[in-house]
């Protein structure tokens, strides 16, 4: 899957336009204080793959050509976009798993231009995801691909998986867990779900996956927030 990245920095452009910036986010407000020294946190280099997206269509992080998962929050969405592109090289400063190949940034630069990414610390009031969500078709859509690696969350829970061809696969981590023998690397699978793609990725929120078309198991979408901020159980999607 490729994107000509002149219609990228349209996009992250645009989008920080509308806030009345056109500025990768290089540091935070002079009001905000950072909870973390990015330079005394463990420090990684690697090439950019790909980002990740959610079912929104914000990114949430990337991949590294090494397999190498790196977190970050979609608020930072527009920053990213407008600061990184796949191909680059980049330095991250942050924290890293445990057991996976997996490290949640605090600051992502850019090794040629010196753009950088902050993450000034947990989303205050009024803030929300950078790129903002692209309604995806109400459709189902068909993909089929083999897998090269499950998809995390910050916290190490599986919640997706990468195609081969880059399509992000989204399921909530409840689902994930039910259904991990059909996201190990190398599975082929064939999935129906909502398709959403932008210039910086294509992502499916799966509502069916399975070996075949006809051994495809039912994923349970998960719930949005409801009136008063309660959880309302999401219907099937319209076909």
């Amino acid at each position: 899957m490729k994107f000509q990245w002149k219609s990228v920095l349209a996009f992250g452009c645009a989008l920080l336009g509308a806030e009345g910036i056109c500025l990768a986010q290089n540091a935070p407000p002079a009001s905000q204080t950072l909870l973390y020294d990015p330079p005394q946190l463990p420090v990684r280099q690697g090439q950019v793959q790909q980002f990740t997206v959610t079912a929104r269509g914000d990114i949430d992080g990337l991949i590294l050509t090494d397999g190498t998962e790196v977190k970050t929050p979609p608020r930072l969405s527009t920053a990213m976009a407008y600061a990184i592109k796949p191909g680059d090289t980049i330095t991250i400063h942050g924290l890293h798993a445990a057991a996976l190949p997996l490290m949640q940034a605090v600051s992502i630069t850019d090794d040629i231009t010196g753009r950088s990414v902050v993450d000034a610390g947990p989303a205050r009031p009024g803030d929300g995801p950078g790129a903002g969500p692209v309604a995806p078709s109400a459709a189902l859509t068909e993909v089929q691909g083999r897998i090269r690696m499950p998809l995390h969350g910050p916290r190490g829970d599986v919640n997706g998986a990468l195609l081969e061809d880059g399509t992000v696969l989204r399921l909530s981590p409840p689902e994930a867990d039910r259904l991990r023998t059909l996201l190990q690397p190398g599975q082929t699978v064939v999935v129906e779900g909502i398709e959403l793609a932008n210039p910086v990725g294509k992502v499916s929120d799966v509502r069916q996956i399975g070996t075949s078309r006809d051994q495809l198991n039912q994923v349970q979408a998960p719930p949005e927030p409801g009136p008063g901020g309660k959880k309302a159980r999401r219907g099937p999607p319209p076909v």
